[in-house]
């Protein structure tokens, strides 16, 4: 995928690198897309990303992934 950004002017020099971790962080905090890919998208490795996440005070770890995951153990092993 390529996107096209206006040049900035050179006192506010943002590299490619830079964009793609806040891309990829702002994805992610907002449900679009999962901690894997988001970490492929930044480009970045696993620990990398969740500093990135936790310096942005976007959380590890939700409610709602607890339910997810609470959910699906319960599907898996029924009483």
């Amino acid at each position: 995928m390529i996107v096209e950004l206006p040049d900035l002017p050179a006192n506010e020099r943002v590299t490619v690198e830079e964009i793609r971790l806040e891309l990829a962080c702002a994805l992610y905090a907002r449900g679009r897309i999962g901690k894997v890919a988001a970490t492929e998208m930044a480009g970045v490795d696993f620990l990398t990303f969740q500093r990135a996440l936790r310096e942005r005070g976007v959380p590890l770890y939700t409610e709602q992934m607890l339910t997810s995951d609470l959910q699906s153990l319960n599907e898996s092993f029924p009483k």
